[in-house]
């Protein structure tokens, strides 16, 4: 059955002030499909999403989710829309306790009545905050942080979920824990997820689909095996051998 496309971009530039960082971007992500981007350092990657969520103006090309063109609007309209993004450093609010960061990100559907069920369902995915909703979110771990900066997301409800760099920073364990947990919202909830990721090992076990960024533009795609059998990529990303699912 084909994947029905939540996030079209096409012919996407953008950058800051005179200096154009991405060069006719495009990059497409089904329901329930996992799209991983990879690149070094300066590639574009967090410029890509920055752009495709709002929070910088394209200056050409089209954003498209679920079939609503999105290209210029601001990023409030966007997450309005159903596109929430998790930002790099994760960003949590460190003097609120983190029942108080969750529903800080179901702000734009509070008067759905939902609330409730959709925390309790993020405390299923990331069982480690069950007991620490009236922390502050300042006092967790870097990857428990990840886990509310991620279940923030969630409580908007949105049809396509951007992450920046989730792994950054974090023990290999929790590192399992949140890519797992990404497996089972694209499998369970038919979740559009892009994933911004420069530990490409990792981003391999859980993408359905590659995108390699480098200087702004896109230089080759395809799934996980493909690439892996790229000998540039390889050598570029992979190291020592294709990335196994963990046991």
């Amino acid at each position: 059955m084909p994947h029905v496309n939540m996030l079209d971009v096409g012919g996407l530039r953008a950058g800051y002030d005179k200096l154009e960082v991405l060069h006719d971007v495009d990059l497409r992500v089904g329901e329930g499909r996992l799209l991983a981007v990879i690149g070094a350092n300066g590639a574009g990657k967090t410029t890509l999403l920055r752009a495709v969520s709002g929070l910088i103006r394209p200056t050409a090309g089209r954003v498209v989710l679920d079939g609503r063109e999105l290209t210029g609007l601001p990023p409030e309209r966007i997450a309005a829309a159903g596109l929430a993004h998790v930002p790099e450093n994760r960003l949590v609010f460190p003097s609120l306790s983190v029942a108080d960061n969750l529903a800080l990100g179901g702000w734009t559907r509070r008067r759905t009545g939902k609330g409730a069920a959709r925390r309790s369902y993020i405390l299923e995915l990331f069982p480690r905050l069950a007991g620490r909703l009236k922390q502050p979110a300042g006092t967790l771990s870097g990857g428990e942080q990840q886990m509310v900066a991620i279940g923030r997301g969630l409580m908007a409800e949105p049809a396509v979920l951007v992450l920046d760099e989730p792994s950054l920073g974090l023990a290999p364990r929790l590192v399992g824990e949140i890519f797992a947990a990404l497996g089972q919202l694209k499998a369970e909830h038919r979740l559009a997820i892009v994933l911004v990721e420069q530990n490409a090992r990792a981003a391999f076990r859980v993408a359905d689909e590659v995108v390699v960024l480098d200087r702004g533009r896109v230089v080759t795609t395809g799934t996980p095996e493909d690439l892996a059998a790229d000998d540039r990529v390889h050598a570029a990303y992979l190291g020592g051998g294709y990335p196994t699912a963990p046991t």
